[in-house]
């Protein structure tokens, strides 16, 4: 069956090549047994005019239609540029070899006179009907005027009848629109009256937990005054007031005199109590109002709305963000509140708002508690490169271009003045170090890599390596242990790899090449299988150790190089990179969160770190910058160098932020400069 098809095939391709190829005398038997066979004339024309087009018309240069033609002594036609072009270089034919000269070419009329009627003929035969009646008229067709008339009838009808169309198709079209702006319209129509909805539930919710606040309050200011209206409290009240004044004044004083002294020490302990009991009374029979418009009128009220008002766009995009959220997700609801409190009536989604909330607007500043100088003598360059919390976050230690791992007791750098801030341990290494990574199951153990690509894990206590791994090809990046598996750590160099170590042997257990350089590696919290690798090919690559064929998902967003990644809880990711962004993404659901802006960061490694709200990152303007996660601005941030204004431009254009590190659950960070200070930051009001 096969072969019967292809040979049904096979005579039809050869029929074709045979038109094509044939000879002047095959193209003309064929032509006149066409044009005998009665109405194949114009067949035959057109089959004729295809051969000729084929063979004759073409130049046999150029191998196109030729475009005015010349004839050769010997026979032959070429385009004139064709020939001429080649007599330049050689005197023969193209064709037959024969001696030849510019002085031996003809123009060939008759073959320029076929070329032109052929292209007339193509022209006609492509041309719509319009032209077929143009170039009738042009020509001088004989047309009468009754049929001129018919003709302009029949054009003036088409030319209503495509207006019509036009028209019917220009309504439906503004139609189509109109309809689907409205739909879009009603949608967000829709969406604002839903979003109205909920915030007016919002505020009932709201205003009803604040009366029964008030009512909680007001109930207990009456217990209170109760009581001290109750003369056995009083008595019970006066008689450690006796007591306490019969060590200061004279036995001789008179009880009632005692009871006046009394009152005399409350007043010292507290200025802002009234001296009597009436004076106590009349302090706790504030109305309701007045304690709210006292409140509303503090300082720190004042400046905490300022706040919202100043985000007021971001933290609105949060609420309605937690709020449909919560909404969509009402029978997954559960309870929320760490503190055990069921706030009854509160919907999905604005308890988790007010956390927020509460949070971002709880501090607006950065505060210096402590400051220590770094900077060794022998060493010019005192860039601190990491610094890293031990487990419990009573030591913290730093490294750098120095070639050293300082290790100080946090509670002495916060505590003493800064001229006795020393180092409890430290170790020298053989090359300038470029990432610290604490052990959190073994206290005593911290990993660090440095620019001669070796990853070394060290013994705080005994100041000894442990292990050394000399594996990677260039500078080693970054080094981080597991949390969840405390002998595992990953490390990732300019190398292109990836490499996952286990302190109980001396050569590594995984290697992942990529593409490009390897800038940063990073455990996620909540497993020993998953890692974050940021590369200098501008994507986060996310890695199951279990299959490392292929990452499980590729972060796509920044524009420049990642120069850290890290993790917020086992589902949020926080990147850094040198386009002066930082990114929050969900490695849950694989998706961007959010992106933060505020600071500058196109050239050099200025350190990320964060906590469970916050995130903070260094800049190349010697400030610090502290962005809470769910607001894309900065919420607060520091500036090291001089307070004297000329001396501050030249910090900013001079040195940058190098490493940060927060204190775990705690507004408290370590930050450090290239200068060599490090400075001990804590969130303020």
């Amino acid at each position: 069956m096969a072969e019967v098809s292809a040979g049904a095939l096979v005579p039809s391709v050869k029929t074709e090549g045979k038109l094509a190829t044939a000879g002047d005398d095959s193209a003309s038997a064929l032509a006149a047994e066409m044009t005998a066979d009665g109405g194949g004339a114009g067949l035959a024309a057109e089959m004729t005019v295809a051969v000729e087009h084929d063979k004759d018309f073409l130049c046999p240069i150029c191998m196109q239609v030729i475009k005015d033609a010349f004839l050769t002594a010997c026979g032959h036609s070429f385009c004139y540029m064709c020939i001429v072009t080649h007599l330049h270089n050689k005197n023969d034919c193209p064709c037959c070899g024969h001696s030849l000269t510019s002085s031996q070419i003809f123009p060939n009329f008759l073959l320029n006179q076929l070329l032109k009627k052929t292209s007339a003929r193509q022209i006609a035969k492509s041309a719509s009907p319009v032209e077929h009646l143009r170039l009738s008229l042009q020509q001088g067709s004989e047309v009468s005027l009754k049929e001129i008339d018919s003709l302009m009838s029949l054009l003036a009808e088409k030319k209503r009848k495509m207006e019509q169309e036009e028209a019917e198709m220009n309504m439906q079209i503004l139609l189509d629109f109109l309809h689907c702006l409205r739909k879009q319209k009603l949608e967000e129509l829709n969406e604002i009256q839903t979003d109205l909805q909920y915030i007016k539930e919002d505020i009932n919710t709201v205003e009803r937990h604040r009366i029964e606040l008030y009512r909680a309050r007001e109930r207990y200011s009456v217990k209170l005054r109760m009581l001290l209206d109750d003369p056995m409290v009083a008595k019970l009240r006066a008689s450690p007031i006796d007591k306490h004044n019969s060590g200061i004044i004279s036995s001789a004083r008179t009880a009632h005199g005692g009871a006046c002294s009394g009152n005399f020490q409350q007043k010292k302990i507290d200025v802002k109590a009234q001296g009597s009991s009436q004076g106590l009374q009349r302090k706790d029979a504030f109305s309701g109002s007045d304690l709210q418009n006292s409140y509303t009128q503090s300082g720190l009220a004042v400046a905490r709305k300022r706040r919202v008002h100043a985000q007021f766009n971001d933290l609105q995009e949060c609420y309605l963000q937690k709020r449909r959220q919560g909404a969509n997700q009402l029978h997954k609801q559960e309870e929320r509140d760490m503190n055990g409190i069921h706030r009854e009536g509160y919907h999905a989604g604005l308890e988790d708002f007010q956390s927020v909330l509460t949070t971002f607007t709880k501090y607006s500043r950065l505060r210096v508690i402590a400051e220590l100088r770094h900077g060794d003598l022998f060493h010019t360059a005192n860039i601190v490169s990491s610094i890293e919390f031990d487990r419990d976050d009573e030591l913290f230690a730093t490294a750098g271009v120095s070639k050293r791992i300082k290790v100080f007791e946090f509670s002495t750098v916060v505590n003493e003045p800064q001229e006795v801030h020393c180092p409890v341990v430290e170790m020298a290494t053989r090359s300038k170090l470029s990432c610290l990574s604490w052990n959190k199951y073994t206290k005593n153990h911290i990993a660090s890599s440095d620019y001669d690509g070796i990853v070394t894990v060290w013994d705080v206590t005994t100041r000894q390596s442990v292990m050394e791994y000399e594996e990677h090809e260039k500078r080693a990046w970054s080094v981080d242990f597991s949390r969840t598996e405390p002998s595992m750590l990953v490390s990732g160099s300019d190398d292109c790899k990836v490499k996952v170590w286990c302190t109980k042997q001396e050569a590594s257990v995984l290697n992942i090449d990529m593409k490009a350089n390897i800038c940063c590696v990073k455990y996620n919290p909540g497993s020993s299988f998953h890692v974050a690798v940021g590369s200098a090919d501008h994507h986060i690559h996310y890695y199951d150790l279990r299959n490392i064929s292929a990452p499980v998902h590729v972060f796509s967003g920044h524009r420049k190089a990642v120069s850290y990644v890290k993790f917020l809880s086992p589902k949020e990711l926080a990147s850094a990179s040198t386009d002066s962004t930082l990114r929050l993404w969900d490695v849950k659901e694989n998706c961007p969160v959010r992106t933060f802006r505020g600071h500058t960061n196109e050239k050099n490694f200025v350190g990320l770190t964060v906590n469970n709200e916050y995130i903070a990152c260094g800049s190349e303007t010697n400030e610090v910058f502290v962005y809470h996660k769910a607001i894309s601005k900065p919420a607060a941030w520091h500036r090291f160098g001089s307070s004297n204004l000329e001396d501050a431009d030249e910090d900013m254009g001079s040195y940058f932020i190098s490493a940060v590190c927060w204190k775990s659950d705690s507004p408290t960070m370590l930050t450090a400069n290239s200068q060599g200070t490090i400075k001990v930051l804590v969130l303020a009001a």
